[in-house]
């Protein structure tokens, strides 16, 4: 068991299976669902509910992790026991590709998304760990389909986030406009200054004006000493 301290919040992982790490945490910073009881948020690609969990400090709106493997589901399941979220998270164990048999469509305030990073290519190599070669691998799922899947839960002006890597970002901005979704605000993480960014966090609206992108201001990961920046304390520990 782990804990997100910033937000008091327990997690079951296991280093075997799965472990959420700092792009769950960032991307759960990044993201703005609505504050009320009236929010429906949806997490896909949700591993052991991490985004899920540290989602649910800044709403009181249902929220539904949705993940393909079971043995993550069950975590993200005993994890929601846990910290007593029964009443507000709810995980499917079900193939994202079949979403709208148990979600409705265009019903959705805000969808996140921590994708598999990197492409299911025949000179691509996997992780010996089915777990995490899922998790990290697009073998079960696409971007194309996780943005299709994205943009038909949303209601109109609803709320996507995303966090990928920097070198897919033309592609997701693509696969963004293609399905109805304008990027809006655009965040790079760095690991450290003066090294190039290995995260990008990304905000689309369903049916939101093509203009008027934000790029903000970036966040670096490590100081010279290795430490943890001080915004990168506060967004872990709270302070």
């Amino acid at each position: 068991m782990d804990m997100l301290y910033a937000n008091n919040i327990k997690i079951i992982q296991s280093a075997d299976v799965f472990s959420f790490s700092l792009d769950a945490v960032l991307l759960a910073n990044f993201a703005a669902p609505p504050k009320n009881a009236a929010g429906r948020i949806v997490d896909l690609c949700a591993g052991n509910g991490a985004v899920a969990l540290f989602l649910s400090t800044k709403t009181t709106g249902k929220i539904t992790a949705v993940e393909i493997q079971a043995r993550l589901c069950e975590m993200a399941q005993r994890s929601i026991k846990l910290n007593s979220l029964e009443q507000q998270i709810t995980a499917l164990n079900i193939d994202l590709a079949d979403s709208f048999k148990y979600l409705k469509k265009d019903a959705y305030d805000t969808v996140t998304c921590n994708p598999p990073y990197f492409s299911d290519l025949p000179t691509s190599k996997k992780n010996e760990n089915p777990y995490l070669a899922i998790a990290r691998h697009e073998i079960t799922v696409d971007l194309q389909k996780i943005i299709e899947v994205t943009s038909g839960l949303l209601k109109m002006n609803g709320k996507a986030f995303f966090v990928h890597r920097p070198e897919r970002a033309g592609e997701l901005f693509s696969l963004l406009q293609a399905q109805r979704l304008s990027p809006k605000r655009v965040q790079l993480v760095y690991p450290k200054q003066g090294r190039e960014a290995n995260m990008i966090l990304v905000e689309a609206i369903k049916d939101g004006r093509p203009r008027g992108m934000r790029f903000l201001p970036p966040l670096v990961v490590y100081d010279d000493n290795n430490q943890y920046t001080p915004l990168l304390r506060k967004i872990i520990y709270g302070k």
